[in-house]
Order: structure tokens, then C-alpha cells, then sequence
């Protein structure tokens, strides 16, 4: 059965601060008191988007942070269907050294302030061997996630592909100094990882690629600015709850 949000009363939202954001947390509150329930489906995206007042863009965001909650899950042809009504975080470890935490935070917030100008920037400057490249770098972090790796280094080398694409030298230089060290999974013990739980968090961050992907490929700057940045702070939030354990 597909929700009809018009009866629900969604209200448009407002053009200020994260859009997708604004949409995650009404539809996450509609989801969790019940008014959507399990087994429902979320209407399509067209639908979604004109409820809103928003860019498909938004949407998507919005759905991929209510995935990382555990909330929905979608699936092709199918659409997106509500699996719980209380949030299942997925995460790469139960626990992590509290040094480590703080560590990763630091290098989120340093990245949170560089890497959405340098996907704006390669959406706008890449090249036929970058898209080749980014294309690439993809693939392989899928091949990688379903060989059940961690995917670390395929992991920097598509976020180091996207700063080769910004054709700016000292973004190029500045990835190339951090190394596979930037990847937050690089810092832990493999006693601290959780497989199963792993392995739905980098299900999330594969999809996260591919709408950062496709924002630089389609050279939507916009887009590909907001991605990297939601991308990136759904990591940071996801990690600022170990400090609290």
C-alpha cells in the first residue's frame, strides 16, 4: 500500500538550512508515531518532491538518511518500503577508543569545510578521463563491499578522484598528504568492527556515492556540493554518538 501523505497533512518546507534534512525528520517522525506504518510504501519520488516543494535531489537525501536509521529500505521496480517503526542505526563497530572517536571527528570537521567545495568544483571542471576515473573508483568500492571487504582504499580513491577533478593542484595535494588515513575505517581495530552491521553502513555509503556521482557527472553543482556535505555529516553524527557511550 503507498502512503498518501496529502492526507497526513506534509507541510512544504521552509528554504532555509538543509532541505533534505527538513524533509528526513518529517518523514521520520511520520514513521515512528505510526502514521506511516510497516509494510507501507513511501510515495515516488515525483510524488515526494512535489509534496515537499523540493528537488529530487533533497529527496533523495532525505530516504538515504531514513536507510541509515534502518527505517525503509528500496528496492527496484519495488519503491521505498517502511521496515520499522523504532531506528536501527547501522554502524562499523559497537565500540571505538574514545581517542579514536575524537580523532575521526576532528578529521570530519576539517573535511566538512573542504570536500562539498571540491565535488562542486568537479561537477563544474571534470573531464572525460575523470568521469572515466570517478566511474572507475565506483566500481570497484562495490566490487569491494560485496567481496565483504572494508573498502578503505576504494574508499579514498574515489573521494581522491573527485579532488583530482576539481583540476585545483592543492586540493589534489592536500588528499594525497592524508592518504587512506582520511577514511574514518582506517582508524579502527579489527576487534572493533562489526560485520554485520558493517556491512550495512558501507551498503549506505555506496549509495551515498552514487548520488554524489551522479550529481558530478550530470554537472549539477548544487547537488553535488549537498551530497558530499550530507554524506559526510551523516558520518560525523553517526560517530559524535560513540563519544556518549
Amino acid at each position: 500500500m503507498v502512503t498518501d501523505l496529502a492526507r497526513i497533512n506534509v507541510r512544504k518546507v521552509p528554504q532555509q538550512g538543509s532541505l533534505s534534512v527538513h524533509v528526513a525528520d518529517q518523514l521520520e517522525s511520520l514513521i515512528t508515531q505510526g502514521k506511516v506504518a510497516v509494510g507501507n510504501k513511501l510515495p515516488t519520488e515525483n510524488s515526494l518532491c512535489e509534496s515537499f516543494g523540493v528537488s529530487r535531489t533533497v529527496i533523495r537525501e532525505a530516504i538515504t538518511h531514513l536507510k541509515s536509521l534502518g527505517l525503509v529500505e528500496t528496492r527496484r521496480g519495488v519503491g521505498t518500503t517502511v521496515l520499522r517503526a523504532t531506528t536501527e542505526e547501522a554502524k562499523p563497530a559497537e565500540r571505538i577508543n574514545p581517542t579514536t572517536v575524537e580523532d575521526i571527528l576532528h578529521l570530519l570537521e576539517l573535511r566538512l569545510t573542504l570536500e562539498p567545495a571540491a565535488a562542486e568544483l568537479a561537477a563544474l571542471r571534470h573531464d572525460d578521463e575523470d568521469r572515466r576515473e570517478l566511474l572507475k573508483r565506483h566500481e570497484a568500492f562495490g566490487r569491494a563491499h560485496l567481496e565483504k571487504s572494508q573498502a578503505r582504499s576504494e574508499d579514498y580513491d574515489f573521494h581522491f578522484a573527485i579532488a583530482r577533478a576539481t583540476k585545483n593542484p592543492f586540493f589534489k595535494s592536500f588528499y594525497e598528504q592524508w592518504s587512506q588515513s582520511v577514511i574514518p575505517r582506517a582508524k579502527l581495530l579489527s576487534v572493533e568492527i562489526n560485520a554485520t552491521s558493517s556491512e550495512r553502513y558501507l551498503e549506505r555509503v555506496h549509495e551515498e556515492h552514487t548520488y554524489i556521482l551522479e550529481a558530478i557527472l550530470s554537472r549539477d553543482a548544487e547537488a553535488a556540493r549537498e551530497t558530499m556535505f550530507q554524506h559526510l555529516n551523516r558520518s560525523r553524527n553517526m560517530y559524535a554518538k560513540y563519544r556518549d557511550q
